[in-house]
C-alpha cells in the first residue's frame, strides 16, 4: 500500500472543507458548510426547474392550482429574513407522484399526485413548508459538499491500493465504498429530512396552518405505502421516525400557531 496519495487526498479534502462558505440555520441554529454560493445554487435551481417544467403538463388554473398557489405565498412570507433573496415560483404538476419539490432560490413544483393524501389545505402546507425548508437551509449544496470529499477520499484510496491484487482492491474498495454511503451519506441525509421536518412545522404553523395537520398527513402516508427499506438504507427517515420527531417538535410550533391566530 502506498500511502502518500491517501495523504495528498486527505489534505485536499481538508482544503475543500476549510475552503467553503459557512452557513448557519435561521431556525435550529445548526451550523454546516456549503459546496456552492448562493448565486450558483440560484443559477442551478432554475436551470432545472425550466427544465422540469419543460418536460411536464403544468395546470395554470382551477381550484387546485389556486390551493397550491395561496399555499405557496403564505408560507413564503413564513420564512422571514431567512429567504428574503428568493425569487418564490410555484408550478402545479400534473402527475401520479405522490411528490413535491422546493429547487434553490425558492422554485416549487407540486405534482398533483400528492393532493388526495395531503386532503387539506393544512396537509399541503405540511408538504410545502418542508420541501421550502430544505431550500431555506440550503441542504442540497451541503449534500454535494459531504459527497465530493467522499469521491476524494475514495480516489486517494484507489491510488494508495494500486499495488494491491486486483480482487483483494475492489473488494476493499466496495467495502469502503459502503462504508461512506452508510455511514456517512445516508445519516447526512436523514438529519437533513428531520431538520426540514422541523422547520416546515413553525413555516405552517406561522403562516396560519395546524402543525397537528403534519402528523396526520404522515399518519395516511404510512398507511398508504407500501413496505419502506430499513431506515439504515434510506435517505429519509421511517414514517413512524418522522411522526415521532414531529411530535416532539409539536410545542414549539403549536406556540406559533397561537401566536399566528392572535394577530
Amino acid at each position: 500500500m502506498v500511502i502518500i496519495p491517501l495523504l495528498l487526498a486527505g489534505v485536499f479534502a481538508l482544503f475543500q472543507y476549510f475552503g467553503s462558505e459557512k452557513v448557519v440555520n435561521p431556525e435550529t441554529g445548526r451550523k454546516a458548510r456549503v459546496a456552492l454560493s448562493s448565486q450558483q445554487e440560484e443559477t442551478l435551481g432554475l436551470q432545472s426547474y425550466r427544465e422540469v417544467l419543460s418536460q411536464s403538463q403544468v395546470v395554470s388554473s382551477g381550484p387546485a392550482h389556486e390551493i397550491v398557489v395561496r399555499v405557496a405565498e403564505r408560507l413564503a412570507r413564513a420564512t422571514g429574513d431567512a429567504a428574503k433573496q428568493f425569487r418564490w415560483q410555484v408550478s402545479l404538476v400534473q402527475s401520479p407522484q405522490a411528490n413535491a419539490f422546493c429547487l434553490p432560490g425558492g422554485k416549487i413544483a407540486v405534482f398533483t399526485g400528492i393532493l388526495p393524501h395531503t386532503k387539506t389545505e393544512a396537509g399541503l402546507a405540511a408538504v410545502m413548508g418542508h420541501e421550502m425548508a430544505h431550500a431555506v437551509a440550503r441542504h442540497g449544496s451541503q449534500r454535494l459538499l459531504r459527497t465530493s470529499l467522499a469521491q476524494t477520499l475514495m480516489m486517494g484510496a484507489s491510488f494508495s491500493l494500486s499495488d494491491m491484487d486486483p480482487g483483494q482492491r475492489q473488494a476493499v474498495m466496495a467495502a469502503l465504498g459502503a462504508g461512506a454511503q452508510y455511514g456517512l451519506l445516508l445519516p447526512f441525509s436523514r438529519e437533513h429530512e428531520t431538520e426540514a421536518d422541523e422547520m416546515g412545522l413553525l413555516y405552517m404553523a406561522r403562516a396560519g396552518y395546524d402543525p397537528r395537520e403534519a402528523v396526520s398527513f404522515w399518519e395516511r402516508m404510512s398507511s398508504a405505502g407500501g413496505p419502506q427499506p430499513p431506515e439504515f438504507a434510506s435517505t429519509h427517515p421511517s414514517h413512524g421516525r418522522r411522526i415521532q420527531d414531529l411530535q416532539a417538535f409539536m410545542p414549539q410550533a403549536i406556540a406559533e400557531y397561537e401566536k399566528a391566530k392572535s394577530r
